[in-house]
């Protein structure tokens, strides 16, 4: 009965009075549901954070409570939130940054606009989570004085923080100009040198795998320079430097950099590990003449990511349409391309050229009729989900192409009810089509009853509005709880069977 109630929280349809009703009786998962409504009235919220106490900080971080509602003595996860929104009084930054719990007060040092003294004493803080947590979020200035921390968790998340001034993250790849770190997470716990097992047995050991030190918080040093190298503040003379570090994650941050001078590209072009390489392909910053080198490595990843470069060119991504696993997506450079660039590639002589054009969903009519009706499979069932084809249309596609192209053409916006009836009904059964009829906003009742009968879409169709309301009654007792939280959740779920739930 309890998914019942949580799907009857998430009901569109539910009267105010059985809100009322339902925050009465609510525990933390149906709070859940209940705080996400849009008809939540505010007194409806303040009774319902009372009720769920977990629930308050989420009401505040959707922000149906304000500062009033709100006392942060016993209420204190909401007023976090609340701060986390810059709407909560700056005078609980002081009661909370003496929190017992260090959870919270770390979870206030990552709060914008907290009041400069309320910094400096999480920055004095005894638990260097809190520490770090600030060095995250914390303004320049801040930042650049907890460089010098002498814990390295600390450095480490400052170089993380975009606000960080550049040179001090420039010495954070370095440690020149900074005095050296005492302590890292390793030392705190172990006696060095020690490395930790990554199949470590003990349950409440949280070292990451493969975290060392001998002394001299190695594995906290390099994790500092990751964090800068993926910073985009960090200078971009500073990290050239890495292309040829012996460290392959280092190598793989610099592939991803929008700065990437094409030098340095060209160096980790060869690198030995296809991930560099992939991510190298991806990114926007190398020129053509790299892309070109990199649209025939052997590996496919990186090809792929060739594929999703938005300045590779056409002649490059249409021959690797031919021979890469892209994936049904609609690729950057197809989607910036002109009209002249998208009639060419429409007709094209080349499938693969079309299919990659079909997957706009912003084609001039003329061009949308012309791919509907290629005969090519993959490219109509590119083009299928376009909105302005007509029925006459997404039919001759399914009597040419049947199940090929049948979630797709279930998926068109367009797709009358009628058709939407006579798809469920054809043989072989797409699966995959029943699924977008169940949750496609024309189906009708004959079609939703139909997916019923599919274990994949029968909790999409007890949930669909034109499901008869008998129906729907009769799934509340599914033996499938998403079957029955689903139809719960539906809208056509008659009151009187909504209040009898609650009875």
């Amino acid at each position: 009965m309890h998914h019942v109630l949580c799907g009857l929280a998430a009901n569109v349809s539910l009267p105010s009075e059985l809100v009322d009703r339902l925050i009465a009786v609510a525990d933390e998962e149906i709070a859940a549901d209940l705080a996400d409504r849009a008809d939540l009235s505010h007194a409806q919220a303040v009774a319902l954070a009372t009720r769920v106490e977990e629930s308050a900080a989420r009401l505040a971080h959707a922000g149906r409570l304000t500062a009033a509602d709100i006392d942060p003595v016993t209420q204190p996860d909401a007023a976090l939130a609340l701060l986390a929104e810059r709407a909560g009084h700056p005078e609980w930054g002081r009661l909370l940054a003496e929190d017992p719990d260090a959870g919270r007060r770390e979870r206030l040092a990552g709060c914008p606009g907290l009041p400069a003294d309320v910094v400096e004493t999480l920055a004095a803080d005894s638990d260097v989570r809190v520490v770090a947590e600030l060095a995250l979020w914390t303004t320049p200035e801040a930042a650049a004085r907890l460089a010098t921390h002498p814990h390295a968790e600390v450095r480490r998340t400052v170089a993380a923080n975009e606000a960080t001034p550049s040179a001090v993250l420039a010495a954070l790849l370095t440690g020149e100009g900074l005095p050296p770190a005492r302590r890292c997470l390793v030392c705190d716990r172990e006696e060095v040198p020690f490395t930790h097992d990554p199949q470590c047995p003990r349950l409440d050991c949280d070292l990451p795998p493969g975290a060392s030190c001998d002394g001299s918080h190695e594995s906290a040093r390099h994790d500092t320079q990751l964090m800068a190298i993926r910073n985009p503040a960090t200078p971009t003379e500073a990290v050239v430097g890495f292309a040829d570090h012996p460290s392959l994650l280092l190598r793989w941050a610099l592939a991803s950099r929008p700065d990437l001078p094409s030098q340095v590209g060209a160096r980790l072009a060869a690198d030995a590990h296809p991930g560099v390489r992939a991510d190298l392909a991806e990114n926007p910053a190398i020129d053509e003449s790299l892309i070109r080198v990199l649209a025939t490595d052997r590996d496919h990843d990186v090809r792929r990511g060739v594929a999703h470069n938005p300045h590779v060119p056409l002649d490059v991504l249409t021959h690797l349409a031919g021979t890469t696993r892209i994936g049904a997506t609609l690729l950057p450079r197809i989607a910036s391309a002109s009209p002249d660039e998208t009639g060419k590639l429409a007709g094209s002589r080349n499938p693969a050229a079309r299919m990659l054009v079909a997957r706009r969903r912003d084609l001039p009519p003329a061009l949308r009729d012309a791919l509907a009706a290629d005969p090519d499979a993959k490219v109509v069932k590119s083009v299928a989900p376009h909105p302005g084809l007509s029925e006459s249309q997404l039919r001759t596609m399914l009597d040419r192409h049947g199940v090929q192209v049948a979630a797709e053409v279930a998926a068109n916006p367009d797709a009358t009810a009628t058709l939407l009836e006579d798809l469920v009904r054809r043989r072989p059964t797409a699966r995959k089509a029943l699924r977008e009829v169940a949750t496609h906003p024309r189906a009708s009742a004959p079609a939703l009853l139909a997916c019923l009968a599919d274990p994949r879409a029968r909790p999409l169709a007890a949930a669909h509005a034109a499901l008869p309301p008998a129906v729907v009654e009769e799934l509340l007792t599914d033996a499938d709880r998403r079957v029955a939280e689903a139809a719960a959740a539906n809208s056509s779920l008659p009151h009187a069977v909504m209040s009898d739930l609650l009875s």
